[in-house]
């Protein structure tokens, strides 16, 4: 009777402890899980999970505020990552929060962190969908150390060879390091280019000097002419009117020479005194019998003068003309 009532003892001692362990564990299980806290689920789209896998840490602001509900294989290139949010966080999370995945310290397990976001979104509610954000993975980087390496590689091989015909004395470059005649040549071009500068400099500062005294000293033409405004709006009007002088001339040049053609032109007497011989002849014959008659009336004037007749009346008109020209002389 004894032994049966301390095994019933026992028997539910080992009851009592295992259902009092039992609800333990499925208190700190569902505490973990998210089975005690109400929550909400928000998901986002990456192009790589990057070994993230479900029941990870999600963190906001360094915080853990969730796991991973789920992961989905949308496409080739799409992953859908659903999270379980706790409610107490959902005021704080903005609609414009961005999702990233990376890892818990160096060596961590992954998990997805949200950052918040730059703008004044409202807060997000269950079932949206955030952006996302994807870093370079460690193989992308080992990936692109390998490829950088093989370059720097073959880069070290081709500067080897290059160096090596330089010192061999092969091409332009190992020519100029290994010829020293051709080095004296160039220092001896290089000591001319430096003296020719010299010179230029020189020249160009006593340019400079005469442009100077030039510009301050009116006396000189060139100083007049660059100092003077006057002189220079007079140099202006004299260019002017010269400009305006021989385009009257060539006016004037161009109707003389459309005369000239009209007169050579025409059938007006001009031509036909210059092309008719006939009436050259004529006008000759005419001014010598003029000439002729002239000479023969003068003859027969001084005939008259001496004339008793009409000697008296010529004498009366020398008379007055005499008289006129001392009244003449008289008044001057």
């Amino acid at each position: 009777m004894k032994n049966t009532n301390s095994q019933k003892i026992r028997l539910g001692l080992f009851v009592i402890i295992s259902t009092i362990l039992f609800i333990v564990a499925v208190y700190l299980i569902g505490q973990r899980q998210d089975m005690f806290r109400k929550t909400f689920t928000i998901s986002s789209y990456f192009q790589n999970a990057n070994g993230l896998q479900k029941g990870n840490n999600v963190r906001y602001s360094g915080i853990d505020i969730g796991t991973v509900k789920d992961i989905t294989m949308i496409n080739d290139s799409t992953i859908k990552i659903d999270m379980k949010i706790d409610e107490k966080i959902i005021t704080h999370i903005k609609k414009d929060a961005i999702a990233t995945i990376g890892s818990d310290g160096l060596v961590g397990n992954m998990i997805v962190n949200i950052v918040p976001g730059k703008g004044i979104e409202g807060p997000i509610s269950n079932g949206d969908i955030i952006e996302s954000f994807s870093k370079i993975g460690a193989d992308d980087i080992l990936s692109t150390l390998s490829v950088s390496s093989e370059n720097a590689a073959i880069l070290t091989s081709d500067l080897l060879k290059i160096t090596t015909a330089m010192l061999e004395g092969d091409g332009t470059v190992g020519l100029l390091l290994n010829d020293t005649i051709m080095a004296q040549d160039l220092k001896q071009s290089v000591n001319n280019l430096k003296m020719a500068s010299r010179g230029a400099t020189n020249t160009i500062n006593e340019l400079n000097t005469i442009i100077s005294s030039i510009k301050s000293n009116d006396d000189t033409v060139l100083g007049m002419i660059l100092n003077d405004t006057i002189s220079g709006s007079q140099l202006k009007t004299v260019v002017s009117n010269l400009e305006a002088s021989s385009n009257e001339i060539d006016s004037v040049l161009n109707n003389i020479n459309k005369v000239v053609n009209e007169f050579a032109t025409s059938d007006g007497a001009y031509n036909y005194i210059v092309n008719d011989t006939s009436l050259v002849n004529s006008l000759k014959s005419t001014l010598k019998n003029i000439n002729e008659g002239t000479d023969k009336f003068n003859q027969n004037m001084e005939a008259l003068k001496h004339n008793f007749l009409t000697r008296g009346y010529f004498r009366k008109l020398e008379r007055q003309e005499k008289k006129e020209a001392k009244k003449t002389e008289k008044t001057n």
